[in-house]
């Protein structure tokens, strides 16, 4: 996308970036300009004024701005670089155009926005592509992936579900559209049909003929899907699978659900983070509206939504769920569980390399949602057989925000004092134990690209570690504390918050 220039009478020099955004988001969402006003509730010459650069907005104008067109807080941000008067942003050159898988060589995606609307049992997708051809030859076809995943992280018990109940060509009904306003029809081809992933070639052509997009041209591309959420997990992915200069979701909920939403981040590494940005939130109406997006994705970058709806587990008499059931609704494995009795199965990595991000990805997901349930001052640690999945992995967040992954990891070695502190498990939270663990540890462990490596931790991280491999050889702290001493009840417990203490 080009950038304009400000003319005429408006005092400002330098490119508009909050006009050049607005008109960006507007062409987006498919608004004229008399529609956007009215979602804003604004006069029309008034909105258009604005868009031409010949009025300056006010903060007000751009929080109704952003709210009406979803924008993921760009245009908060536009805003905001408007009023520093700072040179127009400009975006980096895209890298040289290398996909070349399903024929499109020299495409690039200059906007992806995805719209994900739940009602009654039925998640719909709506997505929309702003396509441009940087190449020589027509692009005469685009292929798609439709790809669910009800138990992420738990290919096992996925595969057992969708070999039972596939997902199907009726449920999906797939339609798709050329340009704007839906008027021109697509048609589409199956590539690849399984049970639970669908590979489609949108054609550039329908009922009225073929609109081959040609070197140098540009088109938005739209469609749409249905997926029941018996197919459909608590999350929604999106991977750069081509240059795309800006990436943005939008997903809309019910407000009864009172949905909780987070993302995460994850590259080629095994390593996931939450999103850089905070994910908008608008809760007018009876829809909770959360939008989110991002410039300039780098390729393979996978960004992941993920929710939890609590109004289906609110409680509004009687007493407060204890610390126990509310584990057990975040999807936490409890201790009647045999599972946690279990040693977890290795990985062979690299081998099972791809495996293993998934549980890593499943891993932090759940610290997303029991984050949001419980104040950990100590740090945390989930292990795979804490949420279903019987492979040797484990995460652990420390005080100061460090994130640690492990494989197969063991400890080795122990040295220095032998201290006594409480411990909480989230497979039993409603208790905290006295439990003796050494200063340091050295634990052997693989990384994901199949390197053995050996490395020493010491006092609080050291304990959460510590922790976390017992899960991993089927022992639980109960085990390690001295004979006659029993848990207490977390409501005795004063530690609640505090860190570690040495």
């Amino acid at each position: 996308m080009t950038t304009g220039t400000t003319s005429g009478g408006n005092p400002d020099a330098e490119v508009n970036v909050f006009a050049v955004e607005l008109e960006r988001w507007r062409d987006v969402r498919g608004f004229s300009r008399a529609a956007l006003a009215k979602a804003m509730g604004y006069d029309r010459s008034y909105v258009s004024k604005v868009l031409s650069g010949t009025e300056r907005p006010s903060e007000a104008f751009a929080g109704h701005a952003e709210a009406a067109l979803r924008a993921g807080g760009a245009l908060h941000t536009a805003y905001r670089d408007y009023e520093a008067q700072r040179p127009a942003r400009t975006r980096p050159a895209l890298p040289p155009v290398t996909e070349t898988a399903a024929g499109t060589g020299s495409l690039v995606v200059d906007h992806d926005d995805a719209t994900l609307r739940y009602d009654d049992g039925v998640y719909r997708l709506t997505q929309r592509r702003h396509l441009v051809n940087h190449g020589t030859e027509p692009i005469t076809r685009y292929l798609i992936r439709i790809s669910v995943d009800r138990f992420p992280g738990d290919p096992e018990r996925s595969n057992q579900l969708y070999s039972e109940n596939p997902l199907t060509w009726d449920e999906i009904d797939l339609h798709a559209w050329h340009g704007r306003g839906r008027a021109n029809p697509m048609h589409w081809t199956a590539h690849h049909d399984r049970d639970a992933f669908k590979e489609v070639w949108l054609l550039f052509a329908g009922q009225h003929g073929h609109f081959p997009l040609y070197p140098g041209e540009s088109c938005w591309i739209e469609y749409e899907y249905t997926v029941s959420e018996e197919h459909w997990g608590n999350w929604f992915q999106r991977a750069v699978r081509l240059p795309t200069r800006t990436l943005s979701v939008c997903l809309d909920f019910p407000a009864d659900l009172a949905a909780s939403v987070w993302g995460l981040h994850t590259s080629m590494t095994a390593q996931a983070m939450p999103f850089a940005t905070a994910i908008g939130r608008d809760d007018t109406g009876d829809r909770h509206i959360f939008s989110w997006s991002c410039e300039d994705p780098p390729l393979h970058a996978r960004y992941r939504l993920e929710w939890d709806f609590r109004g289906h587990t609110t409680h509004t008499d009687g007493p407060p769920p204890k610390p126990s059931a509310v584990m057990a609704s975040l999807g936490i494995v409890q201790e009647t569980d045999p599972a946690l009795r279990r040693i977890a199965r290795r990985f062979d990595l690299p081998a099972e390399a791809e495996d293993a991000r998934r549980v890593v990805t499943a891993l932090n997901s759940a610290c997303e949602r029991v984050a949001q349930a419980h104040t950990f001052g100590k740090g945390m640690g989930i292990a795979a057989p804490q949420i279903g999945i019987d492979r040797a992995a484990a995460i652990i967040r420390t005080p100061d925000g460090e994130a640690i992954t492990l494989f197969n990891p063991t400890i080795i070695e122990s040295s220095g004092d032998v201290d006594e502190q409480y411990e909480g498990c989230l497979s039993f939270f409603d208790v905290r134990g006295q439990v003796p663990r050494p200063h340091v540890i050295h634990v052997e462990h693989t990384t994901i690209d199949g390197q053995t490596r050996i490395t020493e931790f010491e006092r609080g991280v050291a304990r959460l570690i510590a922790h976390e491999i017992d899960h991993l050889h089927g022992t639980l702290y109960t085990d390690h504390m001295r004979h006659g001493v029993a848990p207490i009840p977390v409501e005795q417990y004063r530690g609640t918050g505090t860190t570690w203490k040495y």
